[in-house]
């Protein structure tokens, strides 16, 4: 074990710009030698991050290790200013109180009582795209409407307003795309818009999930004070669809460029879920790493000594490319049996929507196999145009014919 907190020797990172969905490959050096590296992000204090699988999981689950921590701290990040991170930004039990709240909208079993009103979403969708003519953007006229429309039936949010709480929800995953007072803006009028929905489900209740955080609030303020609960709100209403707005497009970009895949799908549908868990692995949804852990007693992690008050930051893609948890782990395996991918996190931050992802990516790939076999890029993938400024990698836009 080494014992090391030397803040010149920490390298700047992101270690890179990203690339399309590449992964560095500088990590696997690091798993490989240096598992637990010293970094400055371009803001706040330096950082360890960690890289490897078993180590990434310590630092996510271990209690040991504090997102709480960081409030009061100049936090490693990719902006300048320090964000609200709401529940993000809480340990047990205060996390785990509001968390159980949520948490009865995305069990598994009421995911599946969604799935057939997805696959009617996504049939709909997709038969638009048909009509509409190739080339297509599959970004505008899948990507991103289905995953909107599902999360407003599950919280109760009207669809009229998706052009606009999409609009704000760029505040909550931008780091260079927004200039700071126009994030502020967004997330304030977010928030306002929130507020304005739970106003009037004390006039008219509903049994949506804003409704029943409203009956929670109402019936025990204890448990949740209102402004816990309009930020909650909005988190999930943000994340609840970001995320798989950009990894639709991910999913079918890899399987269109990747040799063969698509074929193999077409012959064996049975493998969607797998290719699916396979996908999430494979993909670096993340274009950096943030929110930092700070270690509340001295740990020893990756043959390192992180001392108390440190913040640790990990690697999720580096995690899901180590080769001592993943046999072949640059290559996308669609059948790959065991598969314990860290895409949606671990520990109590694990994402809540995770199921909900799952069945929507599903649902995404079964409907675009079935009813457009032929499907293939419109135009060569050098000429793909690329997020920046942004937490998550994702296409601008996807042309494809079928």
């Amino acid at each position: 074990m080494t014992e090391t907190t030397h803040a010149t020797q920490a390298r700047p990172y992101p270690f890179s710009d990203p690339h399309r969905l590449d992964v560095d490959p500088r990590y696997a050096g690091l798993r490989r030698d240096e598992p637990l590296v010293r970094v400055q992000l371009p803001f706040g204090e330096p950082a360890w991050l960690a890289t490897r699988h078993a180590d990434v999981r310590t630092v996510l689950g271990d209690p040991r290790f504090s997102r709480a921590a960081a409030v009061g701290r100049d936090e490693p990040r990719s902006v300048p200013y320090q964000r609200e991170s709401g529940i993000l930004g809480m340990d047990p039990p205060e996390h785990s109180r509001l968390r159980r709240l949520a948490a009865k909208a995305f069990t598994a079993r009421r995911v599946e009582e969604l799935r057939p009103r997805t696959r009617e979403l996504a049939d709909e969708l997709v038969a638009g795209m048909i009509a509409a003519g190739s080339p297509a953007d599959l970004v505008a006229h899948l990507a991103t409407p289905l995953p909107i429309r599902v999360i407003c039936d599950l919280l109760g949010v009207p669809v009229a307003d998706q052009d606009r709480f999409h609009t704000w929800s760029e505040a909550i995953v931008s780091t260079t795309s927004l200039r700071p007072e126009v994030a502020e803006s967004y997330l304030d009028q977010l928030l306002s818009y929130m507020a304005g929905l739970v106003a009037k489900r004390r006039v008219t209740p509903t049994d949506d999930l804003i409704g029943a955080m409203v009956r929670a609030r109402d019936e025990n303020a204890d448990r949740l004070t209102e402004d816990e609960m309009v930020r909650l709100a909005a988190g999930l209403l943000a994340a609840g669809h970001e995320t798989t707005v950009t990894q639709i497009p991910n999913l079918v970009y890899v399987l269109l460029t990747e040799p063969d895949v698509w074929q193999r799908l077409l012959d064996e549908p049975s493998l969607v879920p797998s290719a699916v868990e396979e996908l999430l692995r494979f993909i670096p949804l993340g274009a950096t790493s943030a929110f930092a852990r700070y270690a509340l007693t001295d740990v020893e992690l990756g043959g390192v000594l992180v001392r108390a008050g440190e913040p640790v930051l990990v690697s999720i893609h580096s995690a899901n490319r180590d080769e001592t948890v993943f046999p072949d782990a640059d290559r996308l395996v669609l059948d790959r049996e065991a598969n314990p991918h860290l895409a949606f996190g671990h520990g109590p931050h694990h994402c809540i929507g995770a199921q909900l992802a799952r069945m929507e990516l599903q649902v995404v790939l079964e409907t675009l196999l079935t009813r457009t076999p032929g499907l293939r890029l419109a135009v060569p993938p050098a000429a793909l145009t690329w997020k920046s400024g942004l937490l998550v990698r994702g296409l601008t836009a996807l042309p494809v014919n079928w």
